[in-house]
Protein backbone atom coordinates (compact mmCIF):
# COMPACT_ATOMS: atom_id res chain seq x y z
CA UNK A 1 0.00 0.00 0.00
CA UNK A 2 1.39 3.28 -0.65
CA UNK A 3 0.72 6.47 1.22
CA UNK A 4 0.76 9.84 -0.17
CA UNK A 5 2.11 11.99 2.54
CA UNK A 6 2.05 15.85 2.57
CA UNK A 7 3.41 17.32 5.79
CA UNK A 8 5.32 20.87 5.74
CA UNK A 9 7.22 20.12 9.33
CA UNK A 10 10.02 18.15 8.33
CA UNK A 11 10.46 16.82 12.21
CA UNK A 12 6.55 15.45 12.25
CA UNK A 13 7.24 14.14 8.06
CA UNK A 14 10.12 12.42 9.28
CA UNK A 15 8.53 10.86 12.17
CA UNK A 16 5.58 9.78 10.47
CA UNK A 17 7.50 8.70 7.33
CA UNK A 18 9.27 6.60 9.79
CA UNK A 19 6.18 4.77 11.14
CA UNK A 20 4.74 4.41 7.81
CA UNK A 21 7.41 2.72 6.83
CA UNK A 22 7.88 0.66 9.97
CA UNK A 23 4.33 -0.77 9.31
CA UNK A 24 4.90 -1.89 6.06
CA UNK A 25 3.57 1.16 4.43
CA UNK A 26 5.44 2.47 1.03
CA UNK A 27 5.06 6.28 1.31
CA UNK A 28 5.77 9.57 -0.78
CA UNK A 29 6.43 12.77 0.97
CA UNK A 30 5.88 16.54 -0.23
CA UNK A 31 6.85 19.52 1.79
CA UNK A 32 4.58 21.87 0.25
CA UNK A 33 0.88 22.04 -2.03
CA UNK A 34 3.07 22.82 -5.48
CA UNK A 35 5.14 19.61 -5.11
CA UNK A 36 1.98 17.20 -3.85
CA UNK A 37 0.08 18.63 -7.05
CA UNK A 38 2.48 17.74 -9.29
CA UNK A 39 2.83 14.12 -8.11
CA UNK A 40 -1.01 13.88 -8.13
CA UNK A 41 -1.25 15.04 -12.02
CA UNK A 42 0.93 12.68 -12.53
CA UNK A 43 0.96 9.69 -10.19
CA UNK A 44 -2.12 9.52 -8.32
CA UNK A 45 -3.52 5.79 -9.72
CA UNK A 46 -0.43 4.67 -7.84
CA UNK A 47 -1.54 6.04 -4.41
CA UNK A 48 -3.49 4.11 -2.17
CA UNK A 49 -4.26 6.46 0.02
CA UNK A 50 -3.37 10.57 1.36
CA UNK A 51 -2.83 11.87 4.45
CA UNK A 52 -2.34 16.36 3.71
CA UNK A 53 -2.06 18.57 6.76
CA UNK A 54 -4.20 21.20 6.28
CA UNK A 55 -2.13 24.56 6.71
CA UNK A 56 0.39 24.61 4.04
CA UNK A 57 3.09 26.90 3.19
CA UNK A 58 1.72 27.49 -0.14
CA UNK A 59 -1.89 26.17 -0.28
CA UNK A 60 -3.92 23.61 1.76
CA UNK A 61 -5.02 20.04 2.52
CA UNK A 62 -8.76 21.20 1.35
CA UNK A 63 -7.24 22.02 -2.60
CA UNK A 64 -4.91 19.04 -2.44
CA UNK A 65 -8.68 17.12 -0.95
CA UNK A 66 -10.22 18.62 -4.42
CA UNK A 67 -8.06 17.76 -6.78
CA UNK A 68 -7.23 14.04 -5.82
CA UNK A 69 -11.30 13.13 -5.28
CA UNK A 70 -12.16 15.24 -9.00
CA UNK A 71 -9.95 12.33 -10.45
CA UNK A 72 -9.62 9.22 -8.25
CA UNK A 73 -11.88 7.42 -5.40
CA UNK A 74 -9.10 7.31 -3.06
CA UNK A 75 -9.21 8.31 0.95
CA UNK A 76 -8.37 10.89 1.98
CA UNK A 77 -7.18 12.07 5.88
CA UNK A 78 -6.56 15.45 7.13
CA UNK A 79 -4.13 16.16 9.36
CA UNK A 80 -4.68 19.27 11.73
CA UNK A 81 -3.79 21.66 14.43
CA UNK A 82 -6.90 22.99 14.21
CA UNK A 83 -9.70 21.26 16.61
CA UNK A 84 -12.60 23.15 15.41
CA UNK A 85 -15.97 21.73 14.34
CA UNK A 86 -16.28 24.38 11.07
CA UNK A 87 -12.91 23.66 9.99
CA UNK A 88 -13.61 19.42 10.27
CA UNK A 89 -17.25 19.90 8.57
CA UNK A 90 -15.36 21.79 5.61
CA UNK A 91 -13.12 18.93 5.06
CA UNK A 92 -15.79 16.02 5.22
CA UNK A 93 -17.74 17.86 2.70
CA UNK A 94 -15.53 18.04 0.38
CA UNK A 95 -15.49 14.19 0.70
CA UNK A 96 -12.27 14.04 3.35
CA UNK A 97 -12.59 10.07 4.71
CA UNK A 98 -11.50 11.01 8.32
CA UNK A 99 -9.24 13.34 10.52
CA UNK A 100 -7.01 13.64 13.15
CA UNK A 101 -5.93 16.38 15.39
CA UNK A 102 -2.52 17.37 16.40
CA UNK A 103 -0.97 16.30 18.76
CA UNK A 104 -1.78 12.89 17.94
CA UNK A 105 -0.70 9.59 18.78
CA UNK A 106 1.31 7.24 15.66
CA UNK A 107 -0.89 4.51 16.87
CA UNK A 108 -4.07 5.93 16.90
CA UNK A 109 -3.45 7.25 13.54
CA UNK A 110 -2.14 3.94 11.95
CA UNK A 111 -5.26 2.67 13.25
CA UNK A 112 -7.56 4.80 11.58
CA UNK A 113 -5.47 4.81 8.18
CA UNK A 114 -6.21 0.81 8.34
CA UNK A 115 -10.17 1.80 8.99
CA UNK A 116 -10.18 3.81 6.02
CA UNK A 117 -8.51 1.32 3.77
CA UNK A 118 -10.74 -1.50 5.08
CA UNK A 119 -14.12 0.22 4.78
CA UNK A 120 -12.64 1.22 1.36
CA UNK A 121 -11.66 -2.41 0.38
CA UNK A 122 -15.11 -3.63 1.40
CA UNK A 123 -16.92 -1.17 -1.00
CA UNK A 124 -15.02 -2.21 -3.97
CA UNK A 125 -15.51 -5.87 -3.24
CA UNK A 126 -19.29 -5.34 -3.40
CA UNK A 127 -19.05 -3.90 -6.86
CA UNK A 128 -19.24 -7.30 -8.44
CA UNK A 129 -19.78 -6.09 -11.58
CA UNK A 130 -18.07 -3.50 -13.74
CA UNK A 131 -19.25 -2.55 -17.57
CA UNK A 132 -17.87 -0.74 -20.21
CA UNK A 133 -19.77 -0.31 -23.46
CA UNK A 134 -20.27 -4.20 -24.04
CA UNK A 135 -17.86 -5.62 -21.73
CA UNK A 136 -18.65 -7.17 -18.10
CA UNK A 137 -16.04 -7.75 -15.65
CA UNK A 138 -17.56 -9.95 -13.03
CA UNK A 139 -15.23 -9.26 -10.49
CA UNK A 140 -16.73 -12.02 -7.91
CA UNK A 141 -16.03 -14.61 -10.59
CA UNK A 142 -12.91 -13.38 -11.80
CA UNK A 143 -14.72 -13.36 -15.15
CA UNK A 144 -14.79 -11.31 -18.27
CA UNK A 145 -17.83 -11.09 -20.82
CA UNK A 146 -18.43 -9.60 -24.46
CA UNK A 147 -22.08 -9.16 -25.59
CA UNK A 148 -22.45 -12.10 -22.72
CA UNK A 149 -20.00 -14.72 -23.98
CA UNK A 150 -17.08 -15.40 -21.60
CA UNK A 151 -14.23 -14.11 -23.07
CA UNK A 152 -10.94 -16.06 -21.83
CA UNK A 153 -8.20 -13.84 -20.54
CA UNK A 154 -4.91 -14.65 -18.16
CA UNK A 155 -4.25 -13.06 -15.18
CA UNK A 156 -2.19 -10.19 -16.52
CA UNK A 157 -4.84 -9.39 -19.02
CA UNK A 158 -7.04 -9.55 -16.18
CA UNK A 159 -5.21 -7.58 -13.90
CA UNK A 160 -4.41 -4.58 -16.80
CA UNK A 161 -8.35 -4.58 -17.53
CA UNK A 162 -9.25 -3.93 -13.58
CA UNK A 163 -7.04 -0.67 -13.76
CA UNK A 164 -8.88 0.06 -16.86
CA UNK A 165 -12.12 -0.45 -15.66
CA UNK A 166 -11.52 1.22 -12.26
CA UNK A 167 -9.97 4.31 -13.77
CA UNK A 168 -12.86 4.93 -16.21
CA UNK A 169 -12.51 8.53 -18.44
CA UNK A 170 -8.86 8.60 -16.94
CA UNK A 171 -5.59 9.12 -19.21
CA UNK A 172 -3.22 6.43 -17.78
CA UNK A 173 0.58 6.40 -18.70
CA UNK A 174 2.64 3.73 -19.54
CA UNK A 175 4.50 4.81 -16.65
CA UNK A 176 1.54 4.64 -14.47
CA UNK A 177 0.43 1.41 -16.00
CA UNK A 178 3.95 -0.48 -15.42
CA UNK A 179 3.82 0.85 -11.75
CA UNK A 180 0.51 -1.01 -11.01
CA UNK A 181 1.26 -4.35 -12.66
CA UNK A 182 3.77 -7.33 -12.29
CA UNK A 183 3.86 -10.89 -13.77
CA UNK A 184 2.73 -13.98 -11.79
CA UNK A 185 6.31 -14.26 -10.62
CA UNK A 186 5.85 -11.09 -9.07
CA UNK A 187 8.55 -9.40 -11.56
CA UNK A 188 7.56 -5.91 -12.64
CA UNK A 189 6.30 -6.00 -16.30
CA UNK A 190 9.01 -4.59 -19.16
CA UNK A 191 7.80 -1.49 -21.47
CA UNK A 192 7.67 -3.98 -24.65
CA UNK A 193 5.73 -6.37 -22.32
CA UNK A 194 2.32 -3.73 -21.78
CA UNK A 195 2.79 -2.95 -25.34
CA UNK A 196 1.93 -7.09 -26.05
CA UNK A 197 -0.86 -7.20 -23.52
CA UNK A 198 -2.46 -4.28 -24.87
CA UNK A 199 -2.61 -5.64 -27.99
CA UNK A 200 -3.79 -8.88 -26.60
CA UNK A 201 -6.45 -7.57 -25.04
CA UNK A 202 -7.99 -5.78 -27.85
CA UNK A 203 -7.85 -7.91 -30.33
CA UNK A 204 -9.61 -10.32 -27.53
CA UNK A 205 -12.47 -7.27 -26.59
CA UNK A 206 -12.18 -4.68 -29.34
CA UNK A 207 -15.02 -5.19 -32.52
CA UNK A 208 -12.21 -3.76 -34.59
CA UNK A 209 -9.15 -3.90 -32.81
CA UNK A 210 -7.13 -2.17 -35.98
CA UNK A 211 -9.45 0.87 -34.60
CA UNK A 212 -9.79 0.34 -31.25
CA UNK A 213 -13.12 2.22 -29.39
CA UNK A 214 -12.35 0.51 -25.91
CA UNK A 215 -9.11 0.58 -24.64
CA UNK A 216 -7.79 3.90 -26.26
CA UNK A 217 -4.44 5.63 -27.15
CA UNK A 218 -3.86 8.89 -26.58
CA UNK A 219 -0.88 10.25 -28.33
CA UNK A 220 2.01 11.40 -26.63
CA UNK A 221 -0.14 10.78 -22.94
CA UNK A 222 -1.00 6.97 -22.95
CA UNK A 223 -4.20 5.11 -22.53
CA UNK A 224 -7.87 5.79 -21.79
CA UNK A 225 -11.09 3.45 -21.13
CA UNK A 226 -14.36 5.01 -21.82
CA UNK A 227 -15.55 9.12 -21.53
Amino acid sequence: MKILLVEDDRTIASGLEYSLQQDQFETVLCYDASSAQKYIVEHIQTIDLCLFDLSLPDGSGYELCKQVKATSDIPVIFLTAIDDEVNVVMGLDMGADDYITKPFRVRELLSRIRTVLRRYHKQMQTKTIIEIDSIQINTLEGKVYKHGEEVVVTALEYRLLLIFATHIGQVLTRTQLLERIWDVAGDFVNDNTLTVYIKRLREKLEDNPQKPTLIKTIRGLGYKVGE
